[in-house]
């Protein structure tokens, strides 16, 4: 049965590029382009074509224009598929897309296509179950991500088109934070559900998983060094109230997310076995928060720190994570840092899962290493329009 499953599959996938080689070029077609995305999203259930995958992101990284065609092509082809391969792949492929740090996929918005009820067409019921629901639980996380980073974008360019700079409220720094938690929320469900989910592709995707929650935890521990110097110097009682449950829900999701990652060495995620370990949060800031409450006046707000506040930061010390290796983890990878305050760090980059959502900083010695399975490539595709009128505005910006 697997031999033919995989003989109707690749039937399939010789099928589908005969139509989109022989298709004619338009606004939303570019048949070569369309051959590539059903190659890196084939029926092929051992492992991603990473070789299509990055040419991919060569033609998107070539031209912008190459958004919308390819948009529409994994659209459609996401909408058809039964296949739980074909739609994972996909989204790994969407997912890396993100990483391409192109004004127009950060201000895209949610996913253009619909998974959330996925169901596997060639699967047993009893079989497909833990397949859908790794696919459904994947796409969930991607699209809330899109919807996020394109709110931050359209945000951070309303501030640059002001001639006076506008600083955002301590209030949506703190609904930001509570966003922040929830995507991780949503990462931690990422997760193969029995033992017949630790293949190869879904231990490829949840390669990905890893990178994206060191970028994620990383932002949102940048983001709450920001928020409690703020609510130190203003003092307010709400902000502080909703800051105290926030830092009280990073506390179990430390402990969550250290689960997460022994779970996912066990079962052979290489990123995992990089993975830093992630230390409680600090005592002492939500016992500061508890004073500002109940009234108690304390010192940070002068920004004199107390010589035992501690805070966990994961760093990104390296510019790209594609050159693994055991021997230079002097040199880049992920680490924890137990500091003696709060570090701020440099947060203008908007949100690219494997890439750009990591915090950059210098000069740290590495303890672990992740593996970016989006690493980009140099070699150009050229842009050669297919017409000579604008692309349609298949997607709203």
């Amino acid at each position: 049965m697997r031999v033919w499953e995989k003989a109707s599959g690749a039937i399939k996938d010789r099928n589908s590029i005969w139509v989109a080689k022989f298709s004619r070029k338009g606004p939303f077609h570019n048949p070569d382009l369309e051959t590539v995305i059903i190659k890196a999203t084939s029926h092929d259930n051992h492992h991603i074509d990473m070789k299509n995958m990055q040419r991919v992101f060569q033609w998107l990284r070539t031209s912008p224009l190459y958004l919308k065609p390819l948009i529409w092509a994994l659209s459609m082809r996401m909408q058809k598929t039964r296949s739980w391969v074909v739609a994972l792949k996909g989204l790994m492929l969407i997912h890396g897309v993100f990483c391409c740090d192109i004004p127009a996929v950060q201000r895209m918005g949610r996913l253009p296509f619909d998974l959330s009820n996925f169901s596997d067409g060639h699967l047993s019921p009893a079989k497909a179950w833990s397949f859908n629901t790794f696919v459904r639980g994947y796409f969930a996380y991607l699209d809330q991500r899109s919807a996020f980073v394109s709110s931050e974008f359209k945000s951070k360019q309303k501030k640059n088109d002001k001639e006076v700079e506008v600083v955002e409220t301590l209030m949506e720094e703190l609904e930001k934070l509570q966003k922040l938690q929830g995507l991780i929320d949503m990462l931690l469900q990422i997760r193969p559900r029995n033992e017949n989910l630790n293949i190869g592709l879904i231990l490829e995707a949840m390669d990905c998983v890893i990178v994206e929650v060191f970028g994620v935890y990383s932002k949102f521990c940048n983001r709450i060094a920001k928020v409690l110097m703020r609510i130190y110097e203003v003092g307010g009682r709400v902000e502080a109230s909703i800051g105290l449950k926030i830092l009280q829900k990073a506390a179990i999701q430390g402990e969550e997310l250290s689960l997460f990652f022994d779970f996912c060495k066990d079962i052979g995620v290489l990123n995992a076995s990089q993975c830093p370990k992630v230390e409680r949060i600090s005592m002492e800031d939500i016992q500061d928060l508890e004073r500002i409450i109940s009234g108690t006046s304390t010192n940070k707000g002068n920004g004199v720190a107390n010589d035992e506040d501690k805070a966990i930061v994961l760093r990104d010390c390296s510019s790209s994570l594609a050159n693994f290796s055991p021997q230079k983890e002097s040199e880049n990878g992920l680490m924890t840092v137990i500091t003696h305050q709060w570090e701020v760090f440099d947060d203008d980059v908007i949100m690219a899962g494997a890439k750009g959502m990591h915090c950059v900083s210098n000069g740290a010695k590495a303890t672990g290493i992740a593996t970016n399975p989006f690493v980009e490539s140099y070699s150009i595709v050229p842009y050669i329009p297919a017409h000579t009128q604008p692309l349609p505005d298949l997607i709203s910006f």
